[in-house]
């Protein structure tokens, strides 16, 4: 049933966890509504294969079966154990399980981890059984697993849906979520290969199931629900062979972080705690999604369907508004839909009756036949420049409906292209009940509305799309001077600081090449009239200090000084102003070229555990905060990604010129972005890196204000 990504992929736990020959429920109950009834019956009821050995001290049989004191006293061999009972038992019961020959445990029960010191305490106590043993457990706190496969019929979980075989395979971190999925998916006739929910998630990942599904002949298309990745490297890894294969479709938990408020960095304070999984996701080709509902309706296109090899689509309707909808659906979501060729027009004005419109959307009108559904399709699939298609098929009172739902099921079962339908019915009717389950017993998704039927297709179209994306090939630039760059940040380190000083920020950035804009740090009025003269005016003046994160919320800085006297007096009356700050942390002046013109745009890095750093570009200044348009890339980048980031704001069009003003230097800001990657690379100590604003003209770019934050010495690096 596996085909296995690398040799060493095989995990008999895993097999016994999804292939169980034999089951044991500890805590099975004769209590119709207690968790250890559900097991038993849901074990009955869903036709598993194998035996069943409830396991109760105070029970000799339930629902019809043989119940056994404890498990020393089960007959057989048990592949296969809920651990059913109160958490304070899991520890000895684990060594029992072992004892018993058992590989995988279910552990239903809560208690552990997720309540604190006591509850971990009991977590490590079973971890270290199961682990002396060679158990793998899936829990604790979680439902269990299902597996359809007609040889085997497991439902080793205590939930309610019954799902039907099929190729979807489910993968959710809580019960809750994938529960509803797993309705959902019934609901609209999906079937399911494998399911499984691992709760606290203490030994069996997320990650490991996932290899598990990529491994397995049955599963068409994986489905994954997570609140957060353990170790987003691996799980990176992992998934990247998975939708080479097949496609996997995620939605995630936690889209906003309290905490985001504390960073002292723009990029800090955007980047949030699920910006990194959608990174993962997208670098590893998974298709994400925001709503539930998208997330179901496109895991049943994907059971069935084939993915598109582009994004041009042709529109088959029967009645012409819907196709319009569908039409404006398609190209909101990235999918073309093209005029067609000549040969195929010809093709059609030949087969279809004299009112068909021939353009895309072909509309084939509503008295149609069967005859002419057939031809229209068979020209559609035949055509090289159409990549999928969407059929708009209302069911008039006058037409053989049945019979048009049969064409439309060949078209789609030739597996030449993918094909989704509309289906606009009135359920009420008995004959058109019976024409939807000829299109779903075919296996065609049908939709109800056209822009759901328009947001699949493009799901299924984003896979492909993101595996086409360039391979990340990072460069190492000219004029890097890393082993000065380290001197820097170890010394700084070595004091105990965490915000760099403008000194070290300015000759760190110099150290990658980054361009900068004049400047020199001073201690007081008079060296500051000096560096001003050197630098040439006018110049503005900001103070230096780690007791501001952001120097103009607190007035420290003073634009436009255009002779030394004014720079005197600014610096002198920043002095007087801002005594108190100086009083909490030393306060130095930077005085720095005021650069005229320019976009104001942000380069940014985060540090974020179990990947490196995210890099973030977007527009700068006060921008940032107002409007937030900026995107975000995993380091390191290459040219290709970097490029691709300038493309990807909302206000890209602003770096091509528009009202007659020029195009930025476009080449000279992914250079900056390539650059910070290399910086953060060689320096994984760095939390937060802002160059904001970074000034871009038509011919170059300098970063006008920078500062880097250091993660605290004891803090471990990530990656």
């Amino acid at each position: 049933m596996r085909i296995p990504l690398e040799p060493e992929a095989v995990d008999a736990g895993l097999d016994a966890l999804f292939w169980p020959r034999s089951v044991a429920i500890v805590g099975a109950s004769a209590r119709e509504h207690a968790i250890g009834h559900s097991l038993v019956a849901n074990l009955q009821a869903f036709g598993y294969r194998g035996p069943v050995y409830p396991v109760n001290p105070s029970a000799s049989q339930i629902r019809g079966l043989a119940a056994y004191p404890g498990l020393p006293e089960v007959p057989g061999e048990v592949d296969l154990v809920h651990l059913v009972v109160p958490a304070a038992q899991v520890p000895g019961l684990m060594a029992q399980c072992g004892a018993k020959g058992a590989r995988a445990v279910i552990i239903n029960s809560a208690g552990f981890g997720e309540l604190g010191d006591e509850g971990l305490r009991l977590q490590h106590a079973f971890l270290h059984e199961a682990r002396r043993h060679g158990i793998r457990v899936l829990g604790p706190n979680c439902q269990g697993i299902i597996n359809t496969d007609p040889s085997l019929r497991a439902y080793c979980n205590f939930t309610n849906t019954l799902p039907a075989a099929g190729g979807v395979s489910l993968v959710a971190q809580s019960g809750g979520v994938g529960g509803f999925i797993l309705q959902g998916l019934a609901d609209i006739g999906v079937g399911v290969r494998m399911y499984a929910s691992n709760g606290n998630g203490c030994d069996v990942s997320i990650t490991e199931i996932l290899r598990y599904y990529g491994q397995d002949e049955g599963t068409r298309v994986v489905v994954l629900y997570t609140e957060g990745l353990a170790d987003p490297a691996a799980f990176l890894e992992v998934a990247r062979a998975v939708t080479a294969r097949k496609p996997v479709l995620a939605m995630r938990a936690g889209r906003t972080e309290r905490g985001a408020q504390a960073a002292s960095s723009h990029t800090g304070a955007l980047a949030g705690v699920g910006r990194v999984t959608d990174l993962v996701f997208e670098r590893a080709g998974i298709v994400a999604f925001d709503d539930e509902g998208e997330l179901i309706r496109a895991a049943m296109a994907h059971a069935t369907q084939p993915a598109p090899r582009g994004p041009r689509t042709a529109v088959l309707t029967n009645t012409g508004g819907p196709a319009v909808i569908a039409t404006d659906a398609l190209v909101s979501h990235g999918l073309g839909v093209p005029p067609l060729g000549d040969a195929t027009v010809q093709r059609l004005r030949a087969a279809l009756l004299p009112q068909a419109a021939l353009e895309n959307p072909v509309d084939v009108i509503a008295t149609a036949g069967p005859e002419h559904f057939r031809a229209a399709l068979q020209a559609l699939l035949d055509d090289d420049a159409i990549d999928a298609l969407l059929v708009a098929f209302v069911t008039p009172s006058f037409t053989d409906t049945q019979a048009i739902a049969r064409e439309i099921v060949a078209a789609s079962a030739q597996q030449r292209k993918p094909l989704v339908c509309n289906f606009m019915t009135d359920l009420t009717q008995e004959r058109f009940r019976a024409t939807r389950a000829v299109l779903q017993d075919g296996g065609v998704p049908c939709f109800a509305y056209p822009g759901d039927a328009a947001r699949a297709l493009a799901a299924l179209w984003r896979g492909p799309r993101l595996r086409q994306r360039p391979e990340v090939r990072p460069r190492r630039l000219a004029g890097i001077d890393a082993a000065r760059a380290r001197a820097i940040v170890d010394r700084a380190r070595a004091l105990g600081r965490v915000q760099l000083d403008a000194q070290d920020v300015y000759a760190l950035l110099a150290c990658y090449g980054v361009p900068l804009a004049a400047a020199q740090v001073v201690d007081d009025p008079q060296a500051a009239a000096a560096a001003a003269r050197a630098i040439g005016f006018p110049v503005v003046v900001k103070i230096d200090t780690e007791a501001a994160s952001h120097k103009s919320d607190v007035g420290g800085v003073v634009l436009g000084l255009r002779d030394e006297a004014a720079v005197h007096a600014a610096v002198s009356a920043l002095q007087e102003r801002l005594a108190g700050l100086a009083a909490e942390a030393p306060l130095r002046f930077l005085v720095q070229a005021q650069l005229s013109g320019g976009q104001e745009l942000i380069v940014g890095a985060s540090r974020a555990a179990g990947v490196g750093h995210l890099l973030m570009f977007g527009l700068g200044g006060i921008h940032v905060e107002v409007l937030g348009d900026v995107v975000f890339e995993l380091a390191p980048v290459g040219p290709a990604q970097a490029a691709a980031m300038l493309g990807s704001i909302r206000a890209a069009a602003l770096l091509e010129g528009v009202r007659g003003r020029p195009a930025l230097d476009r080449a000279a800001v992914a250079e900056v972005i390539e650059r910070v990657s290399c910086l953060v690379q060689d320096l994984p100590e760095i939390e937060e890196l802002d160059l904001n604003p970074l000034l871009v003209w038509p011919e170059g770019a300098r970063a006008v204000d920078a500062r880097i934050r250091l993660a605290p010495a004891a803090t471990p690096t990530p990656g």
